[in-house]
């Protein structure tokens, strides 16, 4: 059985990208263009593993990180950023972590690094 990976990112770009680097590594991967398509997309398909973007619009990855917290707590969540416009990515993804992210990645990263937090992320 394919481990499912939900994909949740607002730049189509970085979410086709990561979808293919996911899908070449053999994971069955969904994606969403924010959190609160993302959290729709997991209820429909309760994937194994989460990578969320940080900053997005209409519901941004904090707030999806704290959702999914509430009702998978069990789950496994990767955060990535590239940062804002006010904040540096690493205080993005020290925050995420607080929040709950098992792992966090910075952008731009190589595709072996998100393949490996992928697959350290399966239980």
């Amino acid at each position: 059985m394919s481990i499912k990976i939900l994909v949740i990112d607002d730049d189509p770009i970085v979410r086709h990208t990561i979808q293919a680097i996911l899908e070449e590594a053999g994971y069955s991967v969904t994606c969403a263009e924010d959190g609160r398509r993302g959290l729709a997309a997991f209820r429909r398909n309760r994937p194994d593993v989460v990578v969320t973007d940080i900053i997005m619009p209409e519901k941004e990855g904090i707030e999806t990180i704290l959702e999914l917290r509430k009702i998978w707590p069990e789950g496994r969540i990767i955060a990535i950023s590239g940062g804002g416009r006010t904040a540096k990515k690493d205080d993005f993804l020290r925050i995420a972590k607080g929040c709950g992210a098992d792992a966090v990645l910075a952008k731009p990263f190589e595709p072996e690094e998100l393949v490996a937090l992928v697959g350290a992320s399966r239980r």
